[in-house]
């Protein structure tokens, strides 16, 4: 191995998960991935494209890694339905891979799972609560969380939900809402989708935290808010003065969606809480609060489309 100075692969950075954990981190203390070849500072990795652990090691080669976050993943609930097979490579055969080397390098090993894999019949649910996936992006999901841990004894896995906050792809469902709503069209939002939503900077603050306490095993890191999908596009919709009688709440049932989603779902972070009760979880609007320049920035560009 390299005896350069040590950084954090951070797989996924472009998302706005990954980037804040970058914030974080540091970019000069971060070793980020992508799925085309790039420059130095970039690994080429292919979740789906890690069929071995020695596959695994080539990819990682002579890296000096103080960490390993598995941020990245097929997340799209709808497509995976179409290819389970590139789902579980994506969620689970690679990330389980890149466990195996971290176990063997002796250094952390965060994987970010999330509450689908929960049926959502009985929320909010504790981390030991029985997992029974609905979908196959839950499915995946689950069985990379016992691949990981069989693994990497000492692997972190950490469950979330409906993520927001300031995003430089523009892609949560904040940003897909605000576009709509200054747009003027009406969205169907479903009324019965119950969760607990993180702002993505308190998940990675909590990520670095945990990691830095030696944290192990599951851990569910969420905001400490429970509410349903439509109350929280009203409470968007309402913090930014957009046209909240665009929004129309209807059942899931409702959407024709392929992929059935947990309902009355939502994480308990009770156990966060006990091992660091000064963690700052922030509510959805000091979460809007936080980030509201680079929201308005993005609504203002919306505006100006129309």
């Amino acid at each position: 191995m390299s005896s350069t100075q040590a950084k954090s692969l951070v797989i996924g950075a472009s998302g706005q998960i990954g980037s804040q954990m970058l914030h974080l981190l540091g970019t000069d203390r971060c070793l980020v991935t992508s799925r085309k070849p790039g420059s130095d500072a970039v690994l080429p990795l292919d979740l789906a494209s890690i069929p071995t652990k020695a596959d695994a090691e080539c990819i990682l080669g002579r890296h000096a890694l103080d960490a390993i976050y598995c941020i990245a993943g097929m997340t799209n609930v709808e497509g995976c339905e179409d290819v389970p097979e590139q789902a579980h490579l994506t969620n689970c055969r690679g990330p389980e891979m890149l466990a195996r080397v971290a176990s063997d390098r002796k250094i952390p090993f965060v994987y970010f799972s999330t509450e689908y894999i929960f049926d959502g019949n009985d929320g909010p649910y504790a981390e030991e609560a029985v997992a029974n996936p609905l979908s196959v992006y839950g499915r995946s999901k689950w069985e990379a969380e016992l691949a990981v841990i069989a693994a990497c004894t000492h692997a972190l896995i950490l469950r979330t939900t409906v993520v927001y906050g300031q995003d430089c792809g523009q892609k949560n469902y904040v940003y897909s809402l605000m576009h709509a709503l200054a747009a003027g069209k009406t969205i169907r939002v479903p009324q019965d989708q119950i969760s607990t939503p993180p702002y993505n900077r308190d998940l990675a603050i909590a990520t670095v935290a945990l990691v830095n306490l030696g944290a192990t095993g599951i851990y569910h890191v969420c905001g400490p808010e429970r509410m349903d999908r439509y109350e929280f596009a009203r409470s968007v919709a309402a913090y930014f003065l957009l046209d909240g009688s665009l929004l129309s709440g209807v059942p899931t049932s409702s959407l024709g969606q392929k992929a059935p989603r947990p309902l009355s779902a939502g994480l308990s972070i009770d156990k966060l809480r006990r091992l660091h009760p000064g963690l700052k979880l922030r509510s959805l609007a000091d979460g809007l609060t936080d980030c509201r320049n680079g929201l308005e920035e993005f609504l203002h560009s919306c505006a100006t489309l129309v």
